[in-house]
């Protein structure tokens, strides 16, 4: 373990060794946790303080181990199951292999209450991998995702205070449905009280979390996962509407759903209606769209395609790449 983990986690570990090494002397304990035995001691006396039981007895059978009444469970996995759990850290959060790191420290402990032979091929997977990361990821705050998933589970109101990707800051309130996972992006699908519509927030702009007193009833039958697709495109900043000359089921397998919802105005005519906190990213998106388009709302999103396609028309003439070699006239 690292050297600055912290005192809690140290305490946890120690109560981990004692639970699976019932009698463990003061000294083997803190050669395990890789302090002297002062601090080994003080480690116990935190588990104590925590309302947990560990009996010592003195002597050269003595040792520690959990008193009467208290017994953790075991953790039973398959050799497979166990690779696949440690698989799937590792391709999620890449500080697995870090013992002070809170996911780092979980698996650790998951794999040193495996059998010997399945533990050691999970450590392996573990210590030797090395996945590159998500540059898309971000992982919000684990004390903001918890408080917003039980007031999910309680159907509480919260009050957010949120940060958008352009910069702007506002707080509000909502129902908070559920906590939704999407590409390595975590968000709130929920009711806005002030819009009295659905809004989906990143949970990584979640700036804090107040619960409120008030609940509230979800949608019946919610799929949690379709409705926060249909409308990751409402609510941002910047309203958007596309019209372009192709039908709806050429254009929409072209562009993700998060740009809006397409709208057949005649047989070869699609209008794409939605909204962003990014136009740039906007306009780099409607690139894909196999056919001519016209930008009928939003400012912001002309100007971002219009510096786009001046970078496109200059990449494609070698006389205005950079460095290109200019001959006189």
């Amino acid at each position: 373990m690292k050297s600055d983990a912290s005192p809690t986690a140290r305490a946890l570990l120690a109560l981990e060794l004692i639970q699976s090494t019932p009698g463990i002397s003061a000294d083997r304990l803190a050669d395990k946790l890789g302090v002297t035995d002062r601090a080994a001691r003080r480690y116990v006396a935190i588990v104590r303080e925590a309302g947990i039981p560990v009996e010592s007895v003195r002597g050269p059978y003595g040792g520690y181990r959990l008193g009467r009444g208290l017994r953790l469970p075991p953790l039973m996995f398959s050799a497979n199951e166990a690779l696949s759990l440690v698989m799937a850290v590792l391709d999620g959060h890449h500080d697995a292999a870090d013992a002070a790191d809170p996911v780092g420290s979980a698996l650790g402990k998951i794999v040193r209450a495996l059998p010997e032979q399945v533990a050691a091929q999970a450590e392996a997977v573990r210590r030797t991998t090395a996945p590159a990361p998500d540059r898309a990821a971000a992982r919000p705050d684990p004390a903001t995702t918890a408080a917003l998933v039980q007031a999910c589970a309680n159907h509480r109101q919260v009050r957010l205070d949120y940060r958008s990707e352009a910069g702007s800051e506002w707080v509000t309130e909502v129902d908070p449905w559920a906590v939704v996972v999407r590409h390595g992006r975590w968000y709130l699908l929920c009711r806005s009280h002030g819009a009295d519509a659905r809004r989906a927030y990143r949970i990584d702009r979640v700036r804090s979390v107040d619960v409120l007193d008030g609940t509230f009833r979800p949608p019946v039958d919610l799929d949690a996962v379709a409705t926060l697709e249909e409308h990751l495109a409402a609510g941002w900043e910047y309203d958007t509407e596309v019209v372009i000359d192709a039908p709806v089921d050429t254009v929409a397998p072209c562009l993700p759903p998060a740009l809006g919802r397409f709208e057949p105005l005649d047989a070869g005519t699609t209008r794409l209606v939605g909204s962003t906190s990014n136009p740039v990213w906007y306009a780099e998106q409607l690139v894909r769209i196999p056919a001519a388009y016209r930008i009928v709302r939003c400012p912001e999103v002309r100007r971002a395609a219009r510096t786009l396609g001046q970078r496109l028309l200059a990449a494609g003439d070698p006389d205005t790449a950079p460095g290109a070699m200019h001959q006189p006239s």
